[in-house]
């Protein structure tokens, strides 16, 4: 079985880290990758509705974890005491991927793609006076002016997407076994 790759899709909120994600991620699976995601909240996230039997068990019942099967799904449920890394998330989730692409956790060790948008703060997450450029693989911006220590793409350059998977892929932190 080949290694798992990670990188990590950052940027200020609304910026547009869910939209280039999910790009990313269709443009890897076209290429025949097995392709996994953890996405960082900032909140409880409640996917089920208030009443429906895993919600009860879930709300209710105060079950450690709460597993749905589906047609074509399974969704798990599952309590806890602290926050864990990405790394951690995948090695204990996601085995089996190429490469998983991890929204958020910015203070995460991993490679970095950050999405910013001039609409959503006055400067992007990188500053050069306390990152690491080595951390980053690239800035997808509509902010012409910006220049980086690392590859930097507008939203209106063509076949950016298809340079970034490549660029995502050839840099993405390799887990170890």
């Amino acid at each position: 079985m080949a290694a798992t790759r990670m990188i990590s899709v950052i940027g200020l909120k609304n910026a547009g880290k869910t939209t280039f994600l999910v790009a990313l991620a269709a443009e890897l699976v076209r290429r025949k990758f097995r392709v996994m995601t953890i996405k960082h909240g900032s909140h409880p996230a409640d996917m089920d509705q208030q009443g429906k039997d895993t919600w009860r068990h879930w709300h209710e019942g105060k079950a450690e974890r709460v597993l749905m099967e589906s047609p074509g799904q399974r969704v798990l449920f599952e309590r806890t005491t602290e926050e864990s890394d990405p790394v951690t998330l995948a090695r204990q989730y996601l085995t089996g991927a190429d490469i998983v692409l991890v929204e958020g956790f910015k203070r995460a060790p991993l490679p970095k793609i950050e999405v910013y948008r001039r609409a959503a703060g006055p400067q992007p997450v990188f500053d050069p006076t306390v990152h690491d450029p080595a951390q980053w693989i690239a800035m997808v911006t509509d902010d012409r002016a910006l220049r980086a220590p690392f590859p930097v793409f507008r939203f209106s350059d063509t076949a950016w997407l298809v340079t970034l998977a490549n660029l995502a892929w050839d840099r993405a932190a390799i887990l170890p076994p």
